[in-house]
């Protein structure tokens, strides 16, 4: 390989800042902050604002958008009686 043209690829520790979670992982990401780690090692901290950990999809609190139905649906819901009353009230005014 040639010197100087690829990245440091090295262990990373990443912080979630929602949760206080960290997970190391290798990365090329660069930082300027560090941590030690419980185990005494130090390395370079990269800080998340979500991870797997925080995010609504992988801790199931993600509400699906099938259930709650589309907007046609909450329009119709809201406004069908209005529109259905105008339809009604329309052929006794052309009289």
């Amino acid at each position: 390989m040639k010197e100087g043209i690829h990245p440091n690829y090295r262990e990373v520790c990443f912080l979630d800042l929602s949760n206080n979670f960290k997970f190391v992982t290798r990365s090329c990401v660069n930082t300027k902050e560090m941590v030690t780690m419980e185990d005494g090692r130090e390395l370079p901290l990269y800080k998340l604002d979500t991870s797997s950990e925080s995010h609504p999809f992988y801790t199931g609190t993600q509400k699906s958008v099938d259930n709650m139905g589309g907007r046609v649906e909450k329009f119709r819901n809201r406004f069908g009686k209005t529109t259905a009353a105008a339809k009604e009230a329309a052929p006794e005014a052309a009289k």
